[in-house]
C-alpha cells in the first residue's frame, strides 16, 4: 500500500509539474489532488525535491539496466540491435514520455539538481556499450546519435500528423541505419 501511495504522489506530481510548472505547483494541491493532508505527503516525500530526485532515481535506475545488461554481451551488431530495441521499448512507456515532457517544460528550474547530472552520465554510459573503445569518431558519432533518433522521433509526434507507430517505426529505421555507418 505504501508504495502504491508513493507511485501515486509520483504521478500526479509529475503531472503538475509538467502542466503548471515545478516552481508553481506546491506540495499542498499535489497533495490535495492526491485527497490527503498535507502530513500525509510529507510521510512519503518531504519537499517537491526529493519527489524529482524519485523520478529521476527511477529513470537513473532504468538506464542503468540496461548498461548492466549491456556489459554482460559482446559487442556485436546483434547486441547494439538488441539494447536499441529495449532502449525504444523504454522510451514508449507512458512514465518515460511524461518524464520527458516534464524535464523539456522546467529546464531552468532544473538546470543545476545534481540527480539530473547522473542521469546524464548513466545515459553517456549506456551509448558507450554501442562501440568499443578507441572506436573511431565517426562511429562513436553515429552509434550515440541512434539513441537520439529515437528521441527526436517522440518531438516529432507533437507536430506532425503521424500515428505514433508511424513515428517509432521510422524512428527505429533512423537508428538502425546510424548504427550501421
Amino acid at each position: 500500500m505504501r508504495e502504491d501511495t508513493r507511485t501515486r504522489i509520483q504521478e500526479i506530481a509529475l503531472r503538475l509539474f509538467t502542466e503548471q510548472g515545478y516552481e508553481a505547483t506546491s506540495l499542498r494541491e499535489i497533495a490535495e489532488e492526491l485527497g490527503v493532508t498535507k502530513a500525509a505527503l510529507y510521510y512519503h516525500f518531504k519537499t517537491k525535491d526529493d519527489i524529482v530526485t524519485s523520478l529521476v532515481d527511477l529513470r537513473v535506475a532504468e538506464i542503468g539496466e540496461l548498461v548492466e545488461w549491456a556489459k554482460t554481451r559482446p559487442k556485436t551488431p546483434e547486441t547494439r540491435r538488441e539494447l536499441l530495441e529495449r532502449y525504444a521499448a523504454n522510451l514508449r512507456q507512458p512514465r518515460h514520455v511524461e518524464m520527458v515532457r516534464f524535464l523539456e517544460r522546467n529546464q531552468t528550474a532544473l538546470r543545476d539538481h545534481p540527480k539530473l547530472t547522473r542521469m546524464r552520465d548513466t545515459m553517456l554510459e549506456l551509448t558507450k556499450q554501442l562501440y568499443e573503445p578507441g572506436a573511431p569518431p565517426v562511429e562513436r558519432i553515429s552509434r550515440t546519435l541512434a539513441f537520439f533518433a529515437l528521441h527526436a522521433g517522440k518531438w516529432l509526434s507533437l507536430q506532425e500528423d503521424l500515428t505514433e507507430e508511424e513515428i517509432d517505426k521510422a524512428s527505429m529505421e533512423v537508428a538502425r541505419r546510424l548504427l550501421e555507418l
